[in-house]
């Protein structure tokens, strides 16, 4: 049972929405942008950004579809929905809705040319039925962007948020699995989307770098891209205390510049058959 547990979408509150907002410009929004840029969008198509957070994505890709297209952004987080949607009060060609990626039954089959998921497929815990739900609401012919986190591979910030996380008291409360993403290797990806209803046309791993301007920084932008859900399996009295751990532990990996997160990025692209 342990290994369908879904990240808690209830965690998330009106600062870490905010935070996203202001964190994801310098790192999900780039990666975004070029992973937008695999997919070659163009002027007039249809697209629709799935956890598209706090709408910056969606945004850029409203510039470039052009009014003869349109962008409809879905995420489950009605705080995040709430911030994306000040940014489509001008325009007529994006929106954005609270939705679920296992629940798009409402939308109509066929009815985008572009499906785009940017920091999102490592949160869903099971992927086949998305993927085959994904398939249907696109044309055939559409095309389908991922860039997500890429699995066997533990960035030193990572490493050293669970160590400070092995340590009393935080070891009485282990979390039900060890990682709260659900990432998938190269090989998983193609076999994902060949039976699903698509064909692979680039599955590539990518190295990515970010730098924190400080631990506390660091820590927040985890906090904020996991939706609260990086405690959550702490007692809420060790909460406090385990940030205070993460931080110091951060501390002795910080450099002048701040905290260098290296890690991989995997990006597939595929075409509705």
């Amino acid at each position: 049972m342990t290994a369908t547990i879904a990240p808690s979408l209830a965690l998330d509150n009106e600062q870490l929405a905010r935070d996203y907002d202001r964190v994801s410009a310098t790192r999900q929004f780039q990666s975004g942008k070029r992973l937008v840029k695999d997919l070659a969008i163009r002027q007039g198509e249809r697209v629709i950004d799935i956890g598209c957070g706090t709408g910056l994505l969606a945004e850029h890709i409203a510039d470039l579809v052009g009014p003869s297209g349109s962008v409809l952004g879905v995420d489950p987080l009605p705080l995040r929905i709430e911030l994306a949607s000040a940014k489509a009060k001008s325009r007529t060609n994006l929106a954005f809705e609270v939705g679920d990626a296992y629940k798009l039954d409402r939308l109509p089959a066929g009815s985008f040319d572009v499906m785009v998921l940017n920091a999102v497929f490592h949160w869903l815990p099971e992927k086949a039925g998305p993927l085959k739900s994904f398939a249907r609401i696109l044309r055939p012919g559409g095309r389908i962007g991922i860039s997500t986190g890429f699995r066997g591979y533990l960035t030193r910030m990572h490493k050293v948020m669970a160590d400070a996380m092995a340590e009393p008291p935080f070891n009485r409360y282990p979390r039900p699995r060890e990682s709260i993403t659900y990432r998938v290797d190269d090989r998983e990806m193609r076999d994902l989307l060949e039976s699903t209803g698509f064909r692979p046309l680039l599955i590539e791993v990518r190295p990515s770098e970010h730098v924190h301007s400080s631990p506390e920084a660091a820590l927040r932008f985890s906090e904020a891209s996991s939706f609260g859900n990086i405690f959550s399996h702490l007692p809420a009295g060790l909460k406090p205390l385990a940030r205070e751990a993460v931080v110091n532990k951060l501390h002795a990996i910080s450099t002048p510049q701040g905290i260098v997160q290296e890690g991989r990025r995997l990006v597939a692209v595929g075409e509705r058959v």
